[in-house]
């Protein structure tokens, strides 16, 4: 399955390996969205006689028919404004926002949460339990909006997906057909929204000329752009947090997180914040240790923990007064011997010269 996208990721040859230790008497299917030549070239080696099967529309291959596309030129400081403004859009359901890095869909993610939407992420650096505790509640409507990235979106199915967003411009056009293919499934309707930077522009006419999608030329777009509102049914009234009568929805803190090891979690390997008793204890310092056992050797007496803490303050002070003590009651003379020496210059030794 997904096997044009193992051929990305490099996994090619160790598929390779694996059918050729099967036994040769077996079953054989491949799936994949779209058929690159290598991809082509497996078939024809690890399948025998092939039926060839293509689930699309000839009139727009890879794309659903019931799916309205929107591309907006935006830029990157103002497209948190605007996507919050398009998850309040009327009659919107489950919410998929594809992100091209990790790290941006962590930051994406923190930042809905902070405005109200129940929101999740799924990428490869978090752990197995993790990524499917996000999509279990992501499937129970607990969370209705999905951050991914392409890898970890790969072959997802759910159901009653209305959104996808393209916060970042996909790579090219099998990557935007895998993204937008989450919506608009089995003769339901759905919308795809995807920003693009003038960066992305050479990209971006290259994915529209390929899927013939005639949204070459992105209108430039802010979240205060009328257009918006009319394009994807948003209520003007709409602001850049979700109304606290609207946040109905359980959150990711509802679902329970199993621990099936893998990757990273977010919980793990962080630290208790406060010591315990004991710990603190035993991780007194050297010094007040010292002290406490000369103390102990020098009086019978039981000492309390203030007089202990006073110790080494008490200590110096006398040891300091004590000393300013003798400098000044020591004669002159002592004081004029106590002074180091001066070094005594050595001569340099020539070589003398004797007379004949």
């Amino acid at each position: 399955d997904e096997a044009d996208r193992m051929l990305d990721l490099g996994f090619l040859d160790d598929v390779e390996k694996i059918l050729s230790m099967l036994p040769e008497d077996r079953q054989t299917m491949l799936f994949s969205a779209t058929m690159p030549d290598p991809i082509v070239a497996l078939s024809r080696r690890f399948l025998r006689n092939p039926v060839t099967v293509h689930a699309g529309h000839s009139s727009e291959p890879g794309v659903s028919p019931q799916t309205k596309q929107f591309a907006y030129r935006t830029h990157q400081l103002n497209r948190l404004e605007l996507l919050a403004r398009i998850l309040q859009a009327k009659d919107r359901g489950l919410t998929m926002i594809f992100t091209r890095t990790k790290r941006n869909a962590d930051r994406v993610t923190e930042d809905l949460d902070f405005r109200g939407f129940a929101a999740a992420a799924v990428h490869g650096d978090l752990g197995q339990g993790t990524r499917e505790r996000a999509l279990r509640a992501f499937r129970a409507g607990k969370v209705d909006v999905l951050v991914a990235t392409d890898v970890a979106a790969r072959g997802l199915d759910v159901t009653g997906v209305t959104h996808v967003i393209n916060y970042d411009c996909p790579e090219d056009s099998e990557t935007y057909v895998h993204r937008i293919g989450r919506t608009g499934r089995a003769g339901a309707t759905g919308v795809a929204v995807t920003f693009v930077d003038w960066e992305d522009m050479p990209r971006w006419r290259l994915v529209d000329k390929t899927l013939g999608l005639d949204l070459s030329d992105p209108p430039e777009t802010y979240h205060t752009s009328p257009w918006i509102f009319t394009d994807l049914d948003i209520s003007p009234d709409a602001t850049a947090t979700l109304p606290t009568a609207d946040r109905s929805r359980a959150g990711l803190g509802a679902e329970v997180e199993e621990d099936l090891g893998g990757g990273r979690s977010r919980q793990r390997g962080r630290k208790p914040a406060t010591p315990s008793a004991s710990s603190a204890e035993t991780r007194r310092p050297r010094r007040r240790r010292r002290l406490e056992s000369d103390a102990a050797e020098g009086s019978a007496e039981p000492v309390t923990q203030a007089e202990e803490a006073a110790k080494p303050r008490r200590r110096r002070v006398a040891a300091v007064s004590a000393a300013t003590t003798e400098t000044a009651g020591a004669p002159a003379e002592e004081n004029s011997a106590a002074k180091p020496r001066r070094r005594r210059r050595r001569r340099s030794t020539g070589t003398a010269t004797q007379p004949e």
